[in-house]
């Protein structure tokens, strides 16, 4: 642990603050077109057995991970004093803070000015679920739920990667949750195939959200401290993942509010357990929750940062 390593952090959060996601050329649409091309080859379901299927999707997960991350510590190791620069740009193009948020706001901003038409538009562009009759209170809800677990998601683990495993780690997690994302459906067509992606993605978040949950506890207002630990450990391994449980149900009790509940999809509306406790979310809680967000990374610059003054100058 040197401080390179929060050089690293700070300069990619740094970035992703200044530039955002990357509007053309971002690596991660070109890494989705050859996952596509993997997936259309090897995944003949129709013609298949579900053993077949699972083997058949584990070998199009190492075919899609393997290389890159290779690459990546390939580049990196030729990098010499650059590294740094190097391993920054890697992280920053991990990283999706201010494109979440700027996808949040674009539901909120409409919503405080009664355009309910256009923020359903805007929130089906970031959930699943069906947004074409739903009230405004349907799409808080869907925006608060998503802002707090792609804390994790497209934040968080990251870092948490790049401190573990430097780059080639951050490049492992990132790709697999677009692995996840692409292929980590249950429907006839992914059931088998995508469930090794599912199940790496679901392994690689399982302890940084555990560790975005506590932040989240530690840096929500005293009188609700209490009732974040007790949501996130009461509450978030009931829910179908325990990443994303966990960080949506310490993160809204933070806040004071209760998500989860009823929602509607493609399929019909499916029954989910409540997360948090309070009131329900309103439109000017959605930008809250970036607020929560930005307070629990910047504890966990400072944890960092205190971290390595404590490992003594021979290790900086």
């Amino acid at each position: 642990m040197t401080i390179g390593l929060l050089a690293v952090w700070l300069t990619a959060l740094v970035l992703d603050r200044w530039w955002g996601e990357l509007r053309r050329g971002h690596p991660l649409v070109f890494f989705g077109r050859y996952a596509g091309w993997l997936e259309q080859r090897l995944n003949a379901s129709a013609s298949r057995s579900s053993s077949a299927l699972l083997l058949l999707g584990a070998l199009a997960m190492l075919l899609a991970l393997l290389p890159w991350i290779f690459f990546v510590w390939w580049l990196g190791e030729q990098m010499g004093v650059l590294v740094w620069l190097f391993d920054s740009l890697v992280l920053y193009f991990a990283l999706g803070r201010r494109s979440l948020f700027e996808h949040a706001m674009a539901v909120r901003d409409p919503l405080f000015k009664g355009e309910l038409a256009e923020a359903r538009h805007a929130t089906a562009r970031i959930v699943s679920r069906e947004t074409a009759t739903a009230s405004e209170q349907d799409l808080v809800k869907a925006v608060v739920e998503t802002s707090l677990e792609n804390s994790n998601d497209a934040v968080f683990a990251s870092l948490f990667w790049y401190a573990l495993a430097g780059s080639p780690g951050v490049v492992l997690h990132r790709l697999a949750n677009t692995l996840d994302a692409m292929w980590g459906y249950r429907n006839e067509r992914f059931l088998y195939f995508g469930r090794s992606a599912a199940r790496l993605d679901d392994l690689l978040a399982f302890v940084p959200a555990q560790l975005l949950s506590l932040l989240f506890c530690l840096v929500a207002e005293p009188g609700s401290r209490l009732a974040a630990f007790r949501a996130w450990w009461q509450q978030g391994r009931h829910w179908k993942s325990i990443n994303a449980g966990s960080v949506m149900a310490s993160g809204a009790a933070a806040l004071g509010l209760s998500v989860g509940g009823a929602a509607r999809y493609a399929e019909g509306t499916e029954e989910r357990p409540r997360l948090g406790c309070g009131r329900s979310p309103q439109p000017g809680d959605i930008e809250v929750c970036f607020r929560l967000q930005r307070r629990a990374i910047a504890l966990a610059v400072v944890i960092l940062a205190v971290l390595i003054v404590l490992a003594g100058p021979r290790q900086w």
